[in-house]
C-alpha cells in the first residue's frame, strides 16, 4: 500500500457521497473509515444527496477526490449529473479524481470511465485496494 502522508504533509481530501434516494450507506461508511484510517481527510455527506449538493460540497471542501456510492441502480442517471454539476462549478476531471462503487454492472464500467470515473469498485473489493488506488492516483 502507498504510504500515508507524514503529519507535516498535506492530506488527501476525499468526499464520499451517496447520490439519490438510496438509503443504504454501510459500504460508503466502510470506505470512508478505511480512507480515514489510511491517512486521508474524509468528508462524508450522508445519504440522499442531490448532484448539486455533492458538487457544492466538493467545491466548498476543496477536495482532491470524489467517491460516489450507489446501490439503487440509478448510477447512469445520477453520476453524469454529478459530473455536470462539478463542471458548472469549475471542477473538471483533471481537478479531482473520481471513483465510484456499489451495485454497478460490469457492462456499465465503460460509460462511467468515459464520464471520468477512474475506477469502479464492486461489492467484495478489499478496502485497502481502494486506499491504494486513491494514493496512487490522487497525487498524479
Amino acid at each position: 500500500m502507498a504510504a500515508a502522508p507524514k503529519s507535516s504533509e498535506k492530506k488527501i481530501r476525499v468526499l464520499i457521497a451517496k447520490p439519490g434516494l438510496d438509503g443504504h450507506d454501510r459500504g460508503a461508511k466502510v470506505v470512508a473509515r478505511a480512507l480515514r484510517d489510511g491517512g486521508c481527510e474524509v468528508i462524508y455527506t450522508g445519504i440522499r444527496q442531490t448532484p448539486e449538493m455533492i458538487a457544492e460540497a466538493a467545491l466548498q471542501e476543496d477536495v482532491d477526490v470524489v467517491g460516489l456510492s450507489i446501490l439503487s441502480g440509478a448510477h447512469l442517471e445520477l453520476f453524469p449529473r454529478v459530473v455536470d454539476e462539478l463542471k458548472k462549478r469549475g471542477i473538471g476531471t483533471d481537478d479531482v479524481l473520481l471513483f465510484c462503487g456499489g451495485i454497478i454492472p460490469e457492462e456499465d464500467s465503460k460509460a462511467l470511465n468515459t464520464l471520468g470515473f477512474k475506477a469502479v469498485f464492486r461489492p467484495g473489493t478489499n478496502t485497502q485496494d481502494i486506499v491504494k488506488f486513491v494514493y496512487e492516483h490522487a497525487a498524479s
